[in-house]
């Protein structure tokens, strides 16, 4: 029997909602569960969990394979510190424009990718994709990791409660992972064209193997594209120590009991697991630590969700409320980036209270400064 959980469903817009039906009531589908930052996507909601039975569906991991978060809690102690926004009396790191300028030029982003190779050790020799995808990556993947990309992805640095100085990192496969699922997605199409759908692949065909092969491949390659950022982020800021690593995905697919969970735009949260869920750019982060809710397939949200999209809010949204809220924040606040204001996205304060059921916070990170790509 099919079962299904919605979590803050008064919360989620009623396109998003069909599409959670739609995929609830395919064949393969055995149990689902809807984040309450759930928002319409392409064929499944981002915020969705799915488990299915025998079949994979390059859909219901998307386009930006292992897109996730990553977070380094730095020690700085030692180092100068200097208070950054008055009249809060509280001390930052050293951090403000220059820093942002410097990571800039460190980190391309949007569609821009480094110069030469970067080097990522032996990832072929420890997880070996299939020949297609492994021409593809020799030809210009080494030069695409350590990069952030567009659209929501994003470097953050902020404060937490006890004012330790975190950076955290959104970002995923780029163009590799784009490619690849495209690919997938219209292998799994009846007719070999289609890149949208609720088509799957049997996990014991070979296009099936081949998906989870080159998928896995993908999630190593933007675990190590987040990390070679922040080791490029924590050269900038002079090597602090680092207290606590995380690096989470939320657009995978594992097997769980016999089962593949997918997760769309959903973050992993089994039993003492940490991970962070981002909020906004005036709002920051939040680190939580995993409840294991096995109604929600041990998931939680990936983030806030949208509540406009981004056409929609470039029309009608402010550029001098979003300049307002960000007061005190080095960030890119332009008409440019007017689809990922705050008012954007729905009241990350709100989403964390509908699913205290599956993760507990750990701390709030505040920003102190927002690179978006």
């Amino acid at each position: 029997m099919k079962t299904h959980t919605i979590y803050g469903k008064e919360n989620i817009e009623e396109g998003a909602l069909d599409q959670f039906y739609e995929a609830l009531d395919q064949p393969h589908t055995v149990k689902a569960a809807l984040m309450p930052d759930a928002h319409l996507g392409y064929t499944l909601p981002i915020g969705c969990a799915i488990a299915t039975e025998g079949y994979i569906f390059p859909s219901y991991v998307g386009y930006d394979i292992g897109c996730g978060m990553s977070a380094m809690k730095f020690d700085c102690s030692g180092k100068t510190r200097i208070p950054l926004i008055e009249p809060l009396d509280i001390f930052y790191y050293n951090v403000g424009e220059a820093t942002y300028d410097r990571i800039k030029q460190r980190i391309p982003v949007g569609f821009k990718y480094n110069d030469r190779d970067q080097n990522i050790g032996p990832l072929l020799e420890e997880i070996s994709p299939t020949d297609e995808l492994k021409s593809r990556f020799l030809d210009n993947g080494l030069r695409q990791v350590g990069t952030l990309g567009g659209g929501n992805h994003f470097i953050e640095l902020g404060y937490d409660e006890d004012d330790y100085l975190w950076v955290v990192i959104h970002s995923g496969s780029r163009g590799l992972g784009h490619k690849t699922a495209g690919r997938y997605m219209r292998m799994a199409s009846p007719d070999g064209k289609c890149r949208e759908g609720h088509y799957g692949l049997d996990v014991t065909s070979k296009e099936g193997m081949d998906y989870i092969k080159d998928m896995n491949f993908c999630l190593e390659f933007a675990y190590e594209n987040r990390f070679l950022m922040m080791k490029k982020i924590r050269s900038i800021l002079g090597d602090p120590d680092v207290l606590t690593t995380i690096n989470r995905h939320h657009n995978h697919a594992e097997l769980v009991d016999g089962l593949w969970v997918h997760r769309k735009g959903a973050t992993h949260a089994d039993e003492g697991l940490m991970g962070v869920i981002p909020g906004n750019m005036r709002d920051g982060s939040f680190v939580v630590r995993g409840k294991g809710n096995s109604d929600s397939l041990s998931s939680s949200s990936h983030g806030a969700g949208r509540v406009l999209g981004r056409k929609k809010a470039k029309k009608t949204l402010d550029i001098k409320e979003f300049s307002d809220t960000m007061d005190g924040i080095v960030a890119n606040v332009s008409e440019d980036t007017l689809d990922e204001s705050p008012m954007a996205y729905k009241d990350i304060f709100e989403v964390m209270e509908l699913q205290k059921d599956l993760v507990d916070v750990v701390t709030h990170i505040k920003p102190i400064l927002n690179v978006k790509g």
